[in-house]
């Protein structure tokens, strides 16, 4: 008689986070800190930690459960070893102010669920911090440590630094100093006002510092890195200037787009990105000139036979396609802006307009979305921006703080003016936030299609303006008013040169201990 298979027993590892752990992420930290009155991280935030820092997160996963969780970054010793708050030196729990070329790993989270605590998760995270740690040489470990029962026995010893002293001299347990010092951390000092919303702490953190004893000694020698993936050196990019004219019939629409598709992927591009609004172009095979409502429902039916065309041609050609964007309406009834994105792998994702312009509130009565997440692709984290969007500075940000390094701006404008407000502010966002940013117009004329009737574009891929860059920050430019396509050849290594040596440093210099943006996540 044959035996009987054993049933598989639960395996607990520890690996690198994924974008794809987010929720499970978010559900973790909401159990462990439920009692303490602290907010959660929202996604956004998540997805800048990983983002900025993939080889940093970590994650304990205990029967396909997420268990624990630990994030990190680099940080320079002029701030990991300076007076800080959590805010400020996270940059707002994003991560943002991860320094490639930081000489201190900065711990700004671990937690573990309170139902696995018996099997040494926390320990295996720290353990795996000092890892990382000690495989890239670095000096160090340094984070603020939470002191959760201070409220209840700050009267006791009489003040937070008498605890404190009790706590080192090994008089007094603390059920998370405790720990860390058995670990091989130091005291610093207390940080004052390190995270106000931690009651429990009464808003300090303990300034803790572990020291690498194999850092080495030579700033120049390499990393030997040994955590996470490697993104592509250069990532080319092509914009189509694309031609508004009639067509009479969805497959002829589609050939044309195709014809892009095609050649930008002879030119072997990662990405190609084509204009807002391009699909109103189907409204020219109408007889009759439609209503702004008639309109809508006659795009409505042509939603799926366009994303299904747009995710084929990703596939058959080997290139992720920003889709420019279609007016679509909801399930509930609402009317979106929505950039669908292709990518070769065969997943397509959604962003929204946020911003609908004055116009398209009176012609198609559209409404602005609600979410702004980059897009996880080949060749790094993506952002989409549609027009409009592009003159409001706060979305670029956002976008950043999750780790886009290139954000694609399809655009729709009529005449010179309205080009130059978003080219102006595109621009712009490349130099605040230190990015690559792509933008697709329309050019050519639609007549009996309401809103579509003129075009002007000069479509072009600009970059911040420092000396690995592009003379004018442009790397490539078109001529106004015809069809055509750009390239340009990005260097993502550019970026995290400029980013953290160049000749200003917008991403690192920002004061972060006066402002903040808050995102509201539904």
């Amino acid at each position: 008689m044959p035996r009987q298979k054993a049933a598989s027993k639960p395996q607990l590892q520890v690996r690198n986070a994924r974008t794809k752990d987010i929720p499970a992420i978010r559900e973790l930290v909401t159990r462990v800190y439920t009692d303490s009155g602290m907010s959660g991280y929202t996604a956004s935030m998540l997805r800048g930690q990983i983002h900025n820092f993939p080889e940093g997160q970590f994650v304990a996963e205990y029967d396909e459960l997420i268990v624990g969780y630990c994030a990190t970054f680099q940080i320079g010793d002029k701030h990991a070893l300076a007076q800080h708050t959590w805010n400020e030196i996270t940059g707002n729990g994003y991560a943002s102010r991860h320094d490639p070329d930081g000489e201190y790993l900065y711990g700004m989270e671990v937690c573990v669920d309170p139902a696995y605590r018996g099997l040494r998760i926390g320990q295996r995270l720290y353990d795996e911090r000092r890892k990382l740690a000690q495989a890239w040489r670095l000096k160090g470990i340094v984070f603020g440590g939470r002191l959760p029962t201070l409220a209840r026995r700050v009267r006791r010893f009489g003040s937070p630094e008498a605890y404190l002293e009790e706590v080192e001299g090994n008089r007094q347990r603390d059920p998370v100093l405790s720990f860390q010092l058995r670990n091989g951390f130091e005291v610093l000092g207390l940080l004052p006002d390190y995270l106000p919303e931690d009651k429990q702490s009464l808003g300090y953190g303990v300034h803790l510092l572990w020291r690498n004893p194999n850092a080495m000694e030579a700033a120049e020698e390499r990393r030997a890195r040994s955590y996470g993936g490697r993104l592509p050196d250069t990532v080319r990019v092509a914009t189509v200037q694309y031609m508004q004219r009639r067509v009479h019939s969805f497959a002829e629409f589609t050939d044309l787009v195709r014809y892009f598709v095609d050649v930008t992927s002879d030119y072997r591009a990662d990405f190609v990105v084509f204009p807002e609004l391009f699909s109103l172009q189907l409204l020219s095979m109408q007889d009759q000139e439609l209503t702004p409502a008639e309109s809508i429902e006659a795009l409505t039916k042509y939603t799926e036979p366009l994303k299904e065309s747009l995710r084929e041609m990703a596939m058959r050609y080997n290139i992720n396609i920003i889709g420019g964007s279609h007016p679509t309406r909801m399930p509930n009834g609402r009317v979106e802006n929505i950039c669908y994105v292709c990518l070769r792998g065969g997943e397509i994702f959604e962003q929204a307009k946020i911003h609908p312009t004055p116009n398209e509130v009176y012609w198609w009565n559209i409404e602005g979305g609600h979410t702004l997440h980059t897009i996880d692709t080949d060749c790094g984290p993506i952002g989409v921006l549609i027009c409009y969007d592009a003159e409001f500075p706060e979305l670029a940000r956002h976008l950043t703080d999750q780790g886009a390094n290139l954000i694609f701006i399809p655009f729709c404008t009529d005449e010179r003016q309205s080009y130059l407000r978003v080219r102006y502010c595109a621009q712009a966002r490349a130099v605040e936030n230190q990015c690559y940013v792509v933008m697709s117009g329309n050019v050519g004329n639609l007549p009996k299609v309401h809103n579509m009737d003129i075009q002007y574009a000069q479509s072009c891929i600009l970059t911040p303006c420092d000396f690995p860059f592009a003379r004018d920050g442009v790397a490539a430019d078109t001529t106004p008013n015809v069809e055509t396509v750009a390239f340009a050849d990005l260097r993502l290594e550019s970026l995290r040169l400029a980013r953290n040596s160049g000749t200003v440093k917008n991403l690192k210099d920002r004061r972060h201990d006066l402002y903040r943006m808050i995102w509201r996540e539904r």
